[in-house]
């Protein structure tokens, strides 16, 4: 397969499902999003479009992904660590690469470093609280 960079809505859609197939079988990463999650079709749903959002600036993302990050911390007794962030983003950025070239795909691995920053960050300063 050739691979082409990220185009539009189905191809965003093909990335966070295979990335987030990878994330629900792995060891360290998989409890977290399985016991959390419990309609998987709405949630890929959800994530397509925060990701078409952030990477066409397109459509409005409606939901407070700090605040559900940090709830899932508080629910697994404030476990989640930079080693979990670490991990998602290696997955992440493998799946994009494996499946796209080009600079929407540079922006999509750019953005979740970012994004994967301010969220341990702001989750550890929710812990003081």
């Amino acid at each position: 397969m050739e691979k082409k960079d990220i185009k539009n809505r189905d191809d965003i859609f093909l990335l966070v499902s295979t990335f987030y197939g990878k994330v629900r079988k792995d060891a360290v990463l998989g409890p977290f999003f399985n016991e959390v999650i419990t309609d998987w079709d709405d949630h890929l749903s959800k994530l397509t479009a925060f990701w078409e959002s952030n990477l066409f600036l397109k459509t409005k993302y409606l939901g407070n992904p700090l605040e559900a990050h940090v709830k899932v911390d508080s629910m697994f007794n404030h476990s989640i660590t930079d080693k979990h962030f670490g991990l998602w983003l290696n997955l992440w950025i493998q799946t994009i690469d494996e499946l796209f070239t080009g600079d929407y795909a540079e922006n999509a691995k750019h953005r979740a470093r970012k994004m994967g920053t301010f969220l341990y960050l702001k989750i550890f300063e929710a812990r003081q609280n």
